[in-house]
């Protein structure tokens, strides 16, 4: 079959593939976001074109009218390479989080790779057991974001047949990760650990997903699971490669590693760890007890559900601000403006809200469809009443979780907040939109707690592994009987009324 050339701009990548091969089968590799797994639903696959021909059909074409976009512009998704083809792309440059923090450990000789394989980025290192030192980095997108961005969609794709090739792309990836971390080095590690979500856990580990997908949405298989190299097709070796063990269905070993990281385990004060990343996690707790539940705000905050949404990337816009001349955005790269990430949609509503233009509620009080950040960004009424179903889910989980630990917001010595999203944030805008109703002074970023967590599993005997999972439950907080009533409650941006 006769190939075709496409170029990339501004990337200055050329790419050739078979007449007729879809974008989404190519470009997801460079970065273009595939949100709803190509359905055509989200509109964020949009490109350029800037030379050649892509026919649309009738669906494609009202997508694009619907979206608003000039002629020039296809949705990756419904589009195929049927000649040589220029585009443009968005120049994504992903802030992964390849955390350095330094933590206490006992020396012992020979290496071991720390893993974070999450939803949408992937990040491993080498670490010098000796010494605790990073010797080398690799970071990647998860090449399954073309099967959609979050844990919903991946799931449905694996339903739908596409599990083994999940399994594939991913233990491939991880494969070339680590073998470009170990390089000529000609070490053996002791340990390769990977640590993720539940969903993760068994798309990597080749587990049957339905239980996942299904009330009451609990797996018998959360459990450490152990691989040899040939069993997932690495060339490399090593003494022990293992996926540690989620917590619940929906909380996985990302968390467990971030409450190692926290020592929350075991302080006798009461500590919450909230990570908001592409699941939006919750820990509460102490050495006694530690409760944990996962809440639907990753979407909004990562983007996949914002109409102008994305990571935080080139070209997003970061942090807003506002004075007597307007609205200020900071934009990652020092581009313009082209959509908003988690932590500037935090500070864009608290920014709107405090400028008048937005009700109690999200409403926006001029009536009009939409209000301008820049003169390329805007937010929609949906997108901000998407961020106040996210703010109430975050807000109601951990009041849910103090109730049933009987504490107060005094009880609380400390918050982490981790991820990328967590460096981002303005405690100031949470506090403003009354997201977590806790003192600025007690709030702690903590940057990659999964990755700094399984760095230190490295060094860690199986009983603390089991001593940490003794101590946490998992509470479903769709089956507390008064959630919805909270959940309500929390959705306005005024305090809530208990």
């Amino acid at each position: 079959m006769r190939s075709v050339l496409i170029r990339l701009k501004p990337l200055d990548k050329q790419i050739s593939v078979a007449r007729g091969t879809s974008l989404i089968d190519v470009l997801h590799e460079f970065g273009v976001e595939f949100p709803c797994g190509g359905k055509g639903i989200c509109g964020k696959c949009k490109v350029n074109l800037l030379q050649g021909d892509i026919p649309l059909s009738p669906g494609h074409k009202r997508k694009l009218e619907e979206l608003g976009l000039p002629p020039g512009w296809r949705l990756a998704c419904m589009s195929k390479a049927g000649s040589d083809l220029v585009l443009e792309v968005g120049q994504y440059e992903a802030m992964i989080q390849a955390d350095d923090s330094p933590f206490a450990f006992e020396s012992r000789p020979g290496f071991g790779i720390a893993v974070d394989l999450g939803t949408t980025t992937l990040i491993a290192q080498l670490v010098d057991l000796r010494t605790a030192k990073v010797l080398a980095v690799e970071t990647a997108l998860n090449p399954q974001r073309r099967w959609g961005s979050d844990l919903i969609s991946r799931i449905e794709s694996a339903l739908d047949g596409k599990g083994p090739e999940l399994t594939r792309m991913i233990r491939r990836e991880i494969g070339r990760m680590t073998r470009d971390l170990i390089g000529d080095r000609g070490i053996v590690p002791e340990q390769i650990l990977l640590v993720g979500n539940t969903v993760m856990h068994h798309l990597f580990s080749g587990l049957d997903v339905r239980p996942l997908a299904f009330y009451p949405f609990e797996s018998p298989d959360i459990g450490t699971k152990h691989f040899t190299p040939s069993e997932l097709g690495w060339s490399i070796h090593s003494k022990k490669i293992c996926f540690y063990p989620s917590i619940g269905s929906f909380v996985g070993s990302d968390i467990l590693a971030g409450i190692y990281a926290t020592g929350m385990w075991k302080r006798s004060g009461y500590t919450i760890l909230v990570d908001l990343g592409t699941n939006g996690e919750i820990v509460v707790g102490n050495r006694e007890k530690l409760l944990c539940a996962s809440t639907a705000a990753g979407p909004a905050f990562e983007g996949a559900k914002i109409s102008m949404g994305m990571l935080a990337t080139t070209g997003a816009i970061s942090s807003v601000h506002g004075d007597a001349s307007g609205i200020k955005c900071r934009v990652i790269g020092n581009v313009p403006a082209t959509g908003i990430c988690g932590s500037g949609l935090m500070d864009a509503v608290a920014v709107l809200l405090e400028k008048g233009l937005l009700g109690s509620f999200g409403e926006i009080l001029s009536g009009d469809a939409s209000l301008a950040l820049t003169d390329r960004v805007k937010l929609t009424a949906s997108d901000l009443q998407e961020f106040l179903l996210a703010k109430a889910a975050i807000n109601a989980g951990l009041t849910i979780l103090l109730r049933k630990l009987e504490i107060g917001v005094d009880d609380i010595s400390r918050i982490y907040i981790a991820g990328a999203f967590g460096s981002y944030i303005n405690l100031e805008s949470m506090s403003r939109l009354n997201m977590m109703n806790f003192p600025a002074d007690r709030f702690r970023k903590l940057g990659n707690s999964a990755l700094i967590g399984a760095k230190m599993f490295l060094y860690s005997e199986e009983e603390t592994k089991e001593s940490i999972l003794s101590l946490t439950s998992h509470v479903n907080l769709e089956s507390e009987p008064d959630f919805q009533d909270i959940f309500i409650d929390r959705i306005s941006l005024v305090p809530p009324s208990s």
